[in-house]
């Protein structure tokens, strides 16, 4: 084909170029082709320029010859590079394609008119190439016009001939081809605009509809920016304008095609086709230009009918109806009004369309969509007009949005017509002075908006846009309520915070086509939500609503994922950085979230996450700061006051009295420092230079923020927290209100149990010792109150209150201080609440008093304060009894609650055990555990009993505390409460049989002191002093005349009434008690003797006596010579161990404390071992211990210990019996030496013919026991004695 035109200029080359299509060599073609256009040039060049050439040339000439030759050559080449490569893109593919426009692109720079000749030559001479290549031709024109610096105007008439030609040309290639050609146009505005637009505009205003490729071509023109400058695109808009209402002569009569043009299916439908929406814009402008209202609506009317179904048709709708109400604003409303009154769209809002959706059905199903745009572009165009609308125009969008079906295409409508919206109304300089209605409604909306959006999916910028809205809509009148905008803030900070991680969202978009960049869309989200807070505050620069929206930061700065502290770390951070630079708060106005912020940053500057260690970190710097800025202009403002000016010295004392702040020099300095000084400085140490300048509420806030972290489930944090905690009470804890630090006690109690960090629980604890330094009393009350029952954190916070001996004895003497408030006590139901917490508090201090008295961390206050306590208690118990409290048993079931808590009577009564105990007085203590005296403290009537028997075994122990009891005791003596002056008076009169009494009281003065309280107002107080003033230590004489008394006594042991007997043994007892350190004398031992003839006694109670009395002997022995008695004593022991096994309880009592008694005066060790034993344990182990100290510590009475426990095998009483058995058996196994070596024939013998008569005892196991024994005793008796 290419050859039938060679007879047409430059066909050589085409002929060239067609005949070595199918074997071509890229060198030797060029090479041909050059030769060939070198011959030819040289030809025309001699016919032309032969009469100039002389036969002489000069070297000049010759030179430029040859520089000619070479620049042809050179043109020459690239004319034929150009032309290969436009024949190539025929059957090429795109990448080659893209290979060539980049090639010519950079060829036209250099030669520009052979491009363009080139070009058009192969238009020329190849008019019959193909459709698609003619495309492709048209891409490279393109490309090649728009990199040229300049088009020369016979190119421009060409090119643009040839775009116009095949622009409305009808190919295969449908719109494709003729937007290519379109292009060509286009890119030729660049160089020469006007006359495009010149026949652009001839073409429009013929009258006939014009073909789509020109719309085309003005839709680009309009659209794209970078084509025309800023004053040509001025010039278009004019031109257009002008077009615009010339063209009101042919809109109806365009009325048919301009529908059809509008509602053409497009290839693409999701494109945005140039030539659609430059005719919707035209469209609108023409009704704009309209002056019939009635043609107006006609054509609204007929373009609202079309079909909605896709999202530029909806778009376009919308903005011809937006460009129409500017100049038509109340036909444009009353049109939208009645469509959405018709029937399609009635049934879209009242029935959702199903899954099985017809073609119809599509074309309605998104009407609400278009009306919610048209309403936008409504607002957005008629501009002045549109404040008294936005009302009217807001309930319609609310009610399009509420009740039409919710899809993302509803979604995205709303909220670019809101956009249009609040933009028109922010254009406006009047919109602040109107008071919109419907803002609150609009905002609920959005709330709803954003609540429904995929909390695991971010590919839209709903959220973005809802942010930017709703920030929009709360800058106009009335503001929104407080609950709104609650919800407001968590809705939006929840919709940003809580999305995934950023490989989790790029994953939900995997699929995509044209997956969104993520990360710049949550950037720009959360940009949005910053400018959203900056926003609040520029509304309302008070520390208030800064407060106000920290308050909502603050549960995702704690929250327990990374990612969620990460995001509000740095916007709390850049909210920081907004207040530090823009200083738009009142310096007069205190700057309450300090404290609080102060905590939250803290403690995640220790995050694992270094992101949010960086901006917790920079938002601690910022916020410093913020803290000296307003702290210098406040003290500006107030050096600017003449009166304070005069007055230097008196400011200086003010700034160096509050504690909170630094001299003036000192700010200053701070002030100018740069902002990331602080940053550079470690977490701790950042925290306690910003606490140098806070002020008492604002450390108290801090203080509260820590405590609250250190509840949080996550590790990290409730360490920082408790670091934090202990440098912040390190720091200030003086100077702390003690109202508040109760609270702060109780809250640490409830967070403890989450804290299973061992250094973090010793940092709180740490901290608690050091608050309890000055705040001793308020934190003991505050435990008080969670310290029934006691739990294990509450035990660790009182180790915690007496890690410090100075602090320990007062946690003491506050507890003394609680538990003598002694109230009434009430039932549950009755008395005010205090008067119940006060009866709790008391009842909880003498519990925790008993507690106390365990741990370690007191037992040096314990200690010391014993005689206190010892009174106290006594006290207590006393008081205690007196209220006759119900048992639990008794309570009705609305006290069961109450009747929970610990007995008080026993809790008393323990913690007075619990005293001796653990005091080292366990002396004492045996005396009145081994002769149960304990059960004296259990009634008002044998109460005073018990504390003289309590006296009496400190008395007769020689107790090293008695004088300092003695000191406690004269004030107590004085004491309103009749209780205490009862109990003192008690153990006075005990106390005067102490050799210690008169190192503190004389004994002059001791007998004043008690004919004072003959005088007490109490009967009793009266009785025991008059009992305590007839003490020997008052009368000497007595001790002669009671001794005298003693011999008369010994008949009376042996009368055959039991109950004289008895009296006989208690008065001896009585006497000896009189006595008092001189004791019996020379008659102990006959005493003794005739009270040990009635240990075997067959009556109870005469063994009980006499075991009392003869311990009540040995007892008063010890201060004499006790070898009188030791024989005795000795004598006394394998009864005594015998009859604890007693079938009386009060005789194995009284035979236990006897025991005790002889052991003591013998001076067995460990005492406190046997006591225990004696005490407590029934097992054989404990059996075998006494028989061992016994028989260890006394071998020289093996013979006579052996004797006495073979009479008791007689014994009926069974346990007894059993007792003797095993102390037999336990001397023949284990001292077998011994008992060949003691005893004779005859001895062992009896012990043979003993164990014989067992053999028939009825018991089976003292049978099997004696046959066992039987044989071993043999064994021994067979042994030869060395």
């Amino acid at each position: 084909m290419d050859r039938q035109h060679s007879e047409k200029p430059h066909s050589h080359r085409a002929a060239n170029r067609g005949s070595s299509t199918t074997s071509f060599k890229p060198r030797s073609m060029l090479d041909t082709v050059h030769m060939k256009a070198l011959r030819d040039s040289t030809c025309r060049h001699q016919q032309t320029h032969s009469s100039s050439i002389l036969p002489h040339k000069s070297m000049s000439s010759q030179s430029g010859l040859v520089f000619d030759h070479k620049m042809f050559m050179e043109n020459a080449y690239d004319s034929a590079i150009c032309l290969k490569m436009l024949q190539d893109i025929s059957s090429s593919e795109l990448p080659y394609l893209q290979f060539v426009i980049k090639r010519l692109r950079n060829m036209v720079h250099k030669s520009p008119n052979l491009v363009m000749e080139t070009i058009h030559d192969y238009f020329t001479d190849n008019p019959q190439i193909s459709s698609r290549h003619k495309f492709r031709l048209f891409q490279v024109l393109e490309n090649v016009i728009k990199a040229s610096d300049c088009l020369e105007e016979t190119w421009r008439k060409n090119f643009m001939q040839l775009a116009l030609d095949n622009m409305v040309k009808c190919t295969e290639l449908e719109d494709t081809y003729q937007d290519a050609a379109s292009n060509v146009l286009v890119a030729i505005c660049k160089h020469s605009w006007q006359a495009v637009a010149q026949h652009l505009e001839t073409e429009l205003l013929t009258g006939i509809f014009p073909h789509r490729s020109l719309f085309y071509v003005m839709g680009v023109l309009s659209s794209h920016e970078e084509l025309l400058s800023k004053e040509d695109k001025a010039h278009w808009e004019e031109l257009l304008a002008q077009i615009t209402v010339k063209s009101v002569n042919f809109l109806n009569t365009w009325s048919k095609e301009l529908l059809e043009a509008l509602t053409r299916p497009s290839q693409t439908q999701q494109d945005q086709c140039p030539e659609k929406t430059f005719l919707f814009t035209y469209y609108g402008l023409i009704l704009q230009a309209a002056d019939d209202s009635t043609t107006v609506r006609t054509h609204l009317q007929a373009l609202l009918e079309t079909s909605h179904q896709w999202p530029e048709q909806r778009e376009g709708i919308a903005l011809t109806v937006g460009l129409a109400a500017a100049h038509h604003l109340d036909d444009v409303w009353a049109v939208l009004d009645q469509f959405g009154r018709s029937r399609p769209v009635k049934w879209t809002l009242q029935s959702p369309i199903s899954k099985d959706q017809s073609f119809e059905d599509l074309q309605w199903k998104w009407a609400s969509s278009t009306i919610l745009l048209a309403y936008g572009q409504m607002a957005a165009r008629a501009k002045a007009h549109i404040l008294p609308w936005v009302d009217n125009i807001l309930s319609r969008m609310i009610f399009y949005f509420r009740y039409s079906s919710w899809d993302e295409n509803l979604k995205q409508s709303f909220l670019l017509a809101v956009m249009m919206l609040v933009k028109a109304i922010s254009r406006r300089e009047g919109a602040h002075s109107y008071e919109f209605s419907q803002t609150s409604q609009l905002l609920e909306c959005l709330i709803v908006l954003m609540e429904k959006e995929s909390p695991g999916v971010l590919c839209t910028t709903n959220r973005q846009q809802a942010i930017h809205i709703a920030s929009k809509l709360c800058e106009l009148r009335p503001p929104i309520d407080k609950d709104r905008k609650s919800r407001l803030l968590s809705t939006c900070f929840r919709s940003v915070f809580a999305l995934p991680l950023m490989d989790t969202l790029e994953r939900h978009t995997c699929l995509f086509l044209e997956p969104p960049n993520i990360q710049a869309l949550y950037n720009q989200t959360l940009e949005a939500l910053d400018h959203m807070l900056q926003s609040f505050i520029l509304q309302s620069p008070t520390t208030s609503e800064v407060q106000y929206l920290l308050l909502h930061l603050y549960p995702w700065l704690a929250s327990e994922k990374v990612h969620e502290r990460q995001r509000a770390a740095h916007c709390c951070m850049i909210l920081l950085r907004f207040l530090n630079h823009r200083c738009c708060l009142d310096p007069k106005e205190d700057f309450r979230p300090m404290g609080q912020l102060t905590g939250m940053l803290g403690i995640l500057c220790q995050d694992p996450d270094r992101a949010t260690q960086h901006s917790s970190l920079e938002g601690i710097g910022q916020l410093y700061q913020f803290l000296l800025h307003q702290k210098e202009a406040a003290l500006q403002e107030e050096l600017q006051n003449p009166e304070e000016l005069f007055q230097p010295d008196a400011d200086e004392a003010s700034l160096c009295s509050t504690g909170d702040q630094r001299t003036t020099s000192l700010l200053s300095q701070k002030v100018v420092t740069p902002e990331d000084s602080i940053s550079q400085l470690d977490s701790s140490k950042a925290i306690k230079e910003i606490m140098s300048y806070l002020t008492m509420e604002e450390l108290t806030d801090l203080i509260w923020t820590v405590i609250e972290g250190l509840g949080s489930t996550s590790a990290f944090r409730v360490q920082a927290a408790a670091q934090l905690f202990l440098d912040v009470i390190q720091e200030c804890e003086a100077k702390l209100e003690t109202t508040k630090v109760a609270n702060m006690g109780r809250a640490i109690h409830c967070h403890l149990c989450s804290i299973h960090i061992p250094e973090a629980k010793a940092n709180v604890l740490q901290a608690v010792t050091m608050l309890a330094r000055d705040h001793t009393s308020e934190l003991v009350a505050a435990f008080l109150d969670f310290s029934m029952p006691l739990d294990s954190h509450a035990v660790c916070l009182w180790k915690a209150l007496g890690t410090e001996h100075s602090t320990s004895r007062l946690v003491l003497a506050v507890l003394l201080a609680w538990m003598q408030e002694r109230p009434l006590f009430t039932r549950a139901g009755d008395g005010s609440p205090h008067s119940k917490k006060t009866n709790l508090r008391s009842l909880a201090a003498m519990n925790m008093l008993h507690v106390l008295q365990f741990m370690q961390e007191f037992k040096k206050a314990i200690q010391e304060a014993f005689p206190q306590l010892l009174l106290a208690l006594l006290t207590q118990v006393h008081y205690v009894l007196e209220l006759n409290l119900p048992k639990a048993k008794s309570l009705p079931g609305q006290q069961v609650q109450e009747a929970a808590l610990p007995n008080p009577e026993s809790t008393s009564l323990e913690a007075l055990k619990s005293l001796l105990f653990t005091t080292g007085h366990c002396h004492d203590f045996a005396h009145l555990e081994l002769q149960g005296a304990w059960e004296h403290f259990s009634s008002i009537s044998t109460y005073p009993q018990g504390v003289v028997l309590l006296a009496r075994a400190m008395v007769q122990n020689h107790c090293r505390k008695i004088k300092a009891v003695l000191s406690q005791l004269l004030p107590s003596l004085q004491s309103q409460e009749e209780r205490e002056r009862k109990v003192a008076i008690l153990i006075l009169m005990e106390f005067l049989y102490s050799p210690a009494l008169l190192k503190v009281l004389p004994s002059q003065a001791a007998r004043t002191v008690l004919a004072k309280c003959l005088c007490d107002t109490s009967p009793e107080v009266r009785v025991y002093s008059l009992q305590a003033l007839g003490n020997i230590l008052f009368h000497p004489e007595k001790e002669s005349l009671l001794r005298a008394q003693l011999p008369h006594f010994h008949e009376g042991f042996f009368q055959k009434s039991e109950p004289v007997v008895l009296g006989i043994m208690s008065t001896v007892s009585d006497v000896l008690h009189r006595l008092g350190r001189q004791g019996a004398g020379a008659q102990s031992l006959g005493v003794a003797i005739n009270v040990h003839t009635f240990f075997d006694d067959e009556r109870d109670q005469i063994r009980a006596a006499a075991m009392a009395l003869f311990g009540d002997l040995v007892t008063s022995m010890a201060n004499g010579n006790p070898s009188d008695l030791q024989t005795q004593v000795y004598q006394s022991m394998v009864p005594l161990l015998l009859h604890l096994k007693d079938q009386c309880p009060a005789v194995a009592m009284q035979a236990k404390f006897a025991f005790y008694r002889c052991a003591a005066l013998l001076h067995w060790q460990p005492q406190h071992i046997l006591f225990c034993t004696l005490a407590w344990e029934h097992s054989l182990s404990a059996r075998h211990f006494l028989w061992t100290c016994l028989m260890t510590r006394s071998q020289e009475e093996f013979n006579n210990h052996l004797a006495q426990a073979l009479k008791y095998l007689y014994r009926c009483h069974r346990h007894m019996k059993t007792w003797a058995i095993l102390f037999i058996g336990y001397t023949i196994c284990y001292f077998p030496r011994a008992l060949s070596q003691t005893l004779n024939n005859r001895d062992m013998d009896l012990l043979l013919h003993t164990f014989e008569d067992l053999k028939r005892d009825p018991e089976p196991s003292i049978q099997e026991f004696a046959t066992r024994q039987l044989c071993f005793l043999q064994k021994v008796s067979a042994r030869p004695q060395k």
